[in-house]
C-alpha cells in the first residue's frame, strides 16, 4: 500500500465496471480517490464505502464529463477536498455495435462526445490543477482502436482518437513532466456489457489465446503502475491488455 501515497487520483466514470476497479486499487495502493459519476449515485456511494472500509481514502464527485461546466466544477471540488491532483484516469465513455449503415448523426455525436470530447476537456482542465512536481494521465482506450471488428466502426473510431490523443498530448506535455499513456482492454464482462453465457461470449473466447474474456481487474493493476513512479520512464505508449484478442 505505498505506490501511490500521497497522491490524488481522479477517476472518471468509476461507479461500476473498469472505474470502479481502477479507483478501489489505486485507494489500496494509497492514493486519495475521487470517484466520479454522472447517473449512477448508488454504484459511486457503493465503491466509496468499499474504499472507506477498506482502510482508504475516497468520495464521489457527481459530473457529466462531456459538458464544460460540470468538468470545471469536478475540478474545482477536487482541489477543495484534496488540495491537488497527481493522476487523472479517463475511463468515462459509451457504446453501441451497430452496422455501419445504421450510424446515425445524433448516435455519432454521443459517441464522439462521451470518448473523445470528455477526454479533451477533463485533461484541458487538469493543467490548471496538476501537482507542479507532474502527473500522470491513463486514458482508457479499447483494443477496437486497432482491431477491425465488424459492427465497430463509430466506436472504434473514438477509440482511434483516444489513442491519438494520447500519442500527442504525451509530446505536448513532457516539458510540465506529465505521463500519458492508454490502456486498450480487449472484449470485457462488466455490468454495462454482459456477455457471459452468450454466443458473444463464444465468439470472444474462440478468439482469444488466454481463452476467457476480460475481468475489470484485469486492468486495474496496470493503472496503477503506469499512474505510479514505476513507470516514470513511459510515456506516449498504448497497452493493448486483452488475453490476445488483438
Amino acid at each position: 500500500m505505498s505506490k501511490l501515497r500521497n497522491k490524488i487520483a481522479l477517476v472518471t466514470g468509476a461507479s461500476k465496471g473498469i472505474g470502479a476497479e481502477i479507483a478501489k486499487e489505486m485507494a489500496k495502493e494509497g492514493a486519495k480517490v475521487v470517484v466520479n459519476f454522472c447517473q449512477d449515485k448508488k454504484g459511486a456511494d457503493a465503491v466509496v464505502s468499499n474504499i472507506i472500509e477498506n482502510g482508504g481514502t475516497a468520495i464521489a464527485i457527481q459530473a457529466d464529463v462531456t459538458q464544460e461546466q460540470d468538468v470545471v466544477r469536478l475540478f474545482k471540488e477536487t482541489i477543495e477536498n484534496f488540495g491537488q491532483i497527481d493522476i487523472l484516469i479517463n475511463n468515462a465513455g459509451v457504446y453501441q455495435f451497430e452496422p455501419l449503415e445504421m450510424v446515425t448523426k445524433n448516435e455519432f455525436y454521443r459517441q464522439f462526445d462521451s470518448n473523445v470530447w470528455s477526454v479533451f476537456l477533463c485533461i484541458q482542465e487538469s493543467l490548471k490543477h496538476f501537482n507542479p512536481l507532474g502527473g500522470a494521465i491513463v486514458n482508457i482506450s479499447s483494443v477496437a482502436s486497432i482491431k477491425a471488428t465488424p459492427m465497430t466502426s463509430l466506436y472504434s473510431a473514438t477509440k482511434a482518437a483516444v489513442d491519438a490523443i494520447t500519442q500527442t498530448s504525451a509530446k505536448e506535455l513532457a516539458n510540465k513532466n506529465i505521463r500519458v499513456n492508454s490502456i486498450l482492454p480487449g472484449p470485457t464482462e462488466t455490468e454495462g456489457n454482459p456477455v457471459l453465457g452468450t454466443a458473444m461470449e463464444n465468439f470472444i473466447v474462440a478468439n482469444t489465446p488466454l481463452g476467457r474474456v476480460g475481468k475489470p481487474t484485469d486492468f486495474s493493476k496496470l493503472a496503477v503502475f503506469l499512474a505510479s513512479d514505476d513507470s516514470s520512464w513511459i510515456t506516449g505508449q498504448k497497452i493493448v491488455v486483452s488475453g490476445g484478442f488483438d
